[in-house]
Order: C-alpha cells, then structure tokens, then sequence
C-alpha cells in the first residue's frame, strides 16, 4: 500500500460523491454491505491488477484492451506501448474509462481523463513501484514506454461476493 492518510481521504471523498450521484439501477445493485471503502480497495489492489481500459477512437468509438493496472496513491496507474493505438487516441483525447473485475467478487470501474506520467521527475515514485514490480528487466523494455494515472471524475469500487456468503 503507497496510500497515505490524506490519499485515503480524498479517495473516499470521490467513491461518497460517486455514490451520491449514481443512478437507481447501479445503486440498487452496490448496496452499503457491497461498497468497498477506500482503505479496504488499496489492501486489495496491490501488485500488478489486469485493468481494461476503454479509449476513445478518432470517430468517436470506444476502444478496449487490457494493460498491467498498478493502484498507486489512490488511482489507477497503466502503461502502454508508445507505438499503440491506445497511446494515441490519448494523446488526441484523455478520456478514459477502466474497469478491474476479480471473478464475481470485486469490481472497481473508474471514469475519467488519462494523465500522462513524469517517470523522471514528478511521478518518479511510481518508477520505483515499477522497478520493484518488474525487477531490472522493465529498463529493457518499459522504461521507453509511456505510463498513465487516470484522475477519477466517478470510481466505483464493490464486493459482490458479499451476496453469495
């Protein structure tokens, strides 16, 4: 866990608001029992995490695949080939929408806009997390690539395992 006491806090301000404004269908569905707090979803996203993300094509088309997902300091982290399509249709558009599913358990789905990271300088915490993630071999083949934070507008975070205990 990287997360801080102030991380933490503002994490949980984002999944309250999400919840605040959620429609009847996905409130009904992720009842209080279900909802996962942000101090329990950092415990329970450590490690590499298979992240979908859904980019935005130049026609207006969203586009999924799965990338190696990092929780880090409260948000979803992703890398990407430099030359994929993914990296460019954030570089024309930041918009982003990612879900991680474990089995029929936990869900987390995040919409926002991809920020692209400061592996040199500002985000250079999370450059550790990677070399220690991936050990020395990721200066061969990521260090190159471009890495991502996505900057939550919602996040929903539920344990539906909860129904089937």
């Amino acid at each position: 866990m990287h997360e801080t006491n102030q991380d933490l806090a503002w994490l949980q301000e984002v999944l309250d608001q999400t919840y605040a404004r959620a429609g009847a269908h996905l409130a009904g569905i992720h009842t209080g029992p279900t909802r996962v707090a942000a101090r329990d979803l950092v415990e329970q996203v450590t490690g590499i995490q298979v992240l979908v993300v859904a980019t935005v094509s130049a026609d207006g088309r969203p586009l999924t695949g799965p990338v190696d997902g990092f929780f880090y300091r409260g948000r979803w982290h992703f890398g990407t080939a430099p030359t994929a399509v993914r990296t460019r249709h954030l570089e024309r558009s930041p918009y982003v929408s990612a879900t991680h599913v474990r089995g029929e358990a936990l869900v987390v789905t995040v919409h926002g806009s991809a920020r692209r990271l400061d592996l040199a300088g500002a985000d250079s915490g999370f450059r550790e997390l990677l070399l220690a993630q991936y050990s020395g071999e990721w200066e061969e083949w990521g260090a190159a690539s471009p890495y991502f934070a996505i900057e939550p507008d919602r996040m929903f975070a539920a344990d539906m395992s909860v129904h089937t205990q």
